[in-house]
């Protein structure tokens, strides 16, 4: 387990964890897929002699609240507005991914690389590469990969500016933004519209373009037809 002051964002959120530790209600800990939820949840409810859940939409967490009433619920997902939330008077811990604390990543890789039975340092730079999408457990499966394998990570897409077309960067910039704000919301699609400032139409148009890295939806195209045509209409390069 990588130590809490280590993890993303642990400045921010770590000063809350004794008042949570005696705090008469449920918890709903959430953030990111990997990013400890589940783990911090399970160290809650042993300091509160309560239990601990995974959340899913299969199952009746209405019910097992209430046979557990300082139970800890960890999510992928901020508890709704309306529904449990009202019945339930959580309190609230959202974690960081990777991305938003990029400072962080070589602590735990330094930790992670330890428990892996590696001797940092030093340790390819590669294996610290954003975006990391399974945050605190991809940053573990690179490390076992890269000492198994000796495989590192490849680059999840092309960095913007290094082709020349303004259509190609174009694309792959709207593609990083819309996949960023998708991580940042936790799939929460209506927030993923407000943070990119669009309507929820565009959102859709977008993730039938780019996909959702959140949802699993795959892009409709590698291609899309605008791409396809500003690269056949561009123009000739100059000649004096």
């Amino acid at each position: 387990m990588i130590p809490f002051e280590l993890m993303p964002g642990a400045k921010h959120w770590m000063p809350s964890l004794p008042k949570l530790a005696v705090y008469g209600g449920p918890i709903w800990i959430y953030g990111p897929s990997g990013c400890g939820a589940s783990t911090l949840a399970n160290w809650l409810a042993a300091q509160r002699g309560a239990a601990a859940i995974e959340s899913s939409a299969s199952m009746d967490l209405g019910s097992w609240l209430k046979d557990n009433p300082l139970g800890s619920v960890a999510s992928n997902r901020a508890p709704g507005p309306r529904g449990l939330s009202e019945i339930f008077n959580f309190a609230t811990l959202e974690l960081w991914p990777l991305d938003d604390d990029p400072d962080s990543i070589h602590g735990c890789l330094q930790h992670l690389a330890l428990d892996e039975g590696l001797e940092p340092p030093p340790l390819p730079p590669e294996l610290a590469a954003l975006p990391c999408n399974g945050n605190l457990q991809e940053l573990r499966n690179r490390i076992r990969r890269w000492r198994l394998l000796g495989e590192l990570p490849e680059p999840n897409e092309p960095k913007l500016l290094e082709p020349e077309d303004i259509a190609t960067n174009l694309h792959v910039l709207e593609r990083t933004l819309l996949h960023r704000a998708l991580r940042r919301s936790y799939g929460n699609r209506a927030q993923a519209a407000a943070r990119l400032g669009i309507c929820r139409r565009q959102l859709y148009l977008l993730i039938g373009r780019h996909g959702d890295p959140v949802r699993g939806q795959p892009p409709g195209s590698a291609a899309p037809k605008r791409l396809e045509k500003m690269r056949h209409n561009s123009i000739s390069p100059y000649r004096p």
